[in-house]
């Protein structure tokens, strides 16, 4: 499978934590900056009233699949750049960005990324 924000990480390396907060139609953060090479894990917590996704891709291609997700709407994401997270619930996605330049977090669950729940990974 092609990840175009880098690869799945490594388990068994050191990685930098970063809490991302999930709520109605935002992140907190909602811009995060790393070096390329680095390894981070996410770990997002659903703090809202409804589920939220965090899936890590560019701008283009979350657009693509939020239309998929349209038709969709029950497709739960459990892959290596998208978790679902259920109310109150916690999911962690560990990831290293091979690329320099910048990529888009959102909510994919419908109408969620269009109200605004995205944000951005800078890599330098």
């Amino acid at each position: 499978m092609h990840f175009s924000a880098g690869e799945p990480g490594n388990p068994n390396k050191p990685a930098r934590t970063v809490a991302v907060l999930m709520r109605e139609m935002q992140f907190e953060p909602s811009r995060i900056e790393v070096h390329k090479g680095e390894q981070i894990r996410f770990v997002l917590r659903n703090v809202g009233t409804e589920s939220h996704e965090f899936v890590l891709a560019t701008p283009d291609e979350n657009r693509k699949h939020e239309e998929v997700m349209k038709k969709f709407p029950n497709m739960e994401h459990d892959d290596p750049n998208a978790k679902r997270v259920a109310v109150s619930g916690t999911a962690e996605l560990l990831w290293v960005f091979t690329k320099p330049g910048e990529f888009e977090f959102a909510c994919l669950i419908p109408d969620h990324r269009a109200y605004g729940m995205t944000g951005t990974v800078v890599v330098k």
